[in-house]
């Protein structure tokens, strides 16, 4: 049998995922699209950005391992197979990584970073009060592996910490908040609002003006999820009525942001490419391998998708 490696990305890209898996797993047969002798003889697919309507033709495709966290993408896909488990990558480091990004941007909010990078542009030496960690409150919209992880590690940081999610969650130090009837409560007095779901039909748009009058006015946004989460123009609009003070956008509806978006050029925008928790080549190929040996010595899947959640 063999395993297809089936991606759009670049092709450098692709041959350093194809020569870091053949060399981790030498004893299978790993091959490209245009690699492949024999259709039935492939049981297994690995993908990135795959494109549409190759998965389907694999009459023996047993499941299908996503090298992104996120799949999103691959269950808009309408020719996806509907009895092809799908397996997307749960890698420890991706949720360390964006515990390190979620830190990062919600400390240069707290510290007012964009505020000084804005007076050092006009010459303007002007000290402003500084609260405490302890005095500031910041809501996790997502508390999967990375929300969890992030919310652990600003909690550390001295901050009052809380989470929502679709269904309640109980982790250390974070008051944990659910469901609709919960999202209000949740994000009463934030100061920062960070956004980690996963793009589902529920939450697809939920980053608009109705959430954010719900906020504080001045409060600070992180959109790391998912650029489907995020109405642009009420973001844009929330800025400029200063209902949001800055947000930290590193996701977006279409990717690259065409260079007229306006987005680029908005004052309390911090615009990041895509780059908040990237893959880890070395550490997913690690992971892919053992859940293909665990499979080929045992014939049991690892945790799939819940296509009708969405993760």
């Amino acid at each position: 049998m063999s395993i297809l490696l089936l991606t759009s990305v670049p092709s450098e890209e692709e041959t350093m995922w194809l020569n870091s898996l053949r060399a981790s797993l030498p004893e299978e047969d790993i091959v490209l699209q245009d690699q492949v002798r024999d259709k039935e003889a492939v049981d297994l697919a690995i993908v990135a950005n795959p494109p549409q309507g190759v998965l389907s033709t694999l009459p023996n495709l047993k499941w299908i391992q996503s090298l992104w966290a996120g799949v999103d993408a691959l269950l808009d896909d309408p020719t996806l197979p509907e009895n092809s488990p799908l397996v997307r990558l749960i890698d420890p480091t991706l949720a360390r990584s964006m515990a390190e990004s979620v830190a990062t941007y919600t400390l240069m909010l707290h510290r007012k970073f964009p505020l000084y990078v804005s007076q050092q542009s006009e010459t303007n030496w002007k000290q402003h009060d500084m609260p405490l960690a302890v005095d500031r409150q910041v809501g996790i919209l997502g508390l999967g592996e990375m929300g969890r992880a992030s919310a652990q590690l600003l909690s550390q940081l001295g901050f009052n910490v809380r989470g929502w999610s679709r269904s309640l969650k109980n982790v250390e130090g974070v008051e944990c908040f659910s469901g609709q009837q919960g999202l209000s409560d949740f994000l009463k007095g934030l100061d920062v609002v960070v956004n980690l779901l996963p793009l589902t039909s529920e939450t697809r748009g939920i980053l608009s003006r109705s959430l954010f009058e719900q906020l504080p006015k001045g409060a600070g946004l992180l959109n790391f999820g998912r650029g489907g989460h995020q109405v642009e123009g009420d973001v844009i609009n929330a800025l400029d009525s200063g209902q949001l003070s800055h947000a930290v956008l590193d996701v977006f509806s279409q990717e690259p942001l065409p260079k007229d978006n306006p987005l680029w050029q908005h004052p309390n925008i911090t615009l990041l490419p895509h780059v908040a928790a990237p893959t880890n080549p070395g550490t997913a190929v690690q992971i892919v391998t053992e859940n293909v040996r665990s499979f080929r010595a045992t014939e049991v899947m690892p945790k799939t998708v819940e296509r009708t959640a969405g993760y």
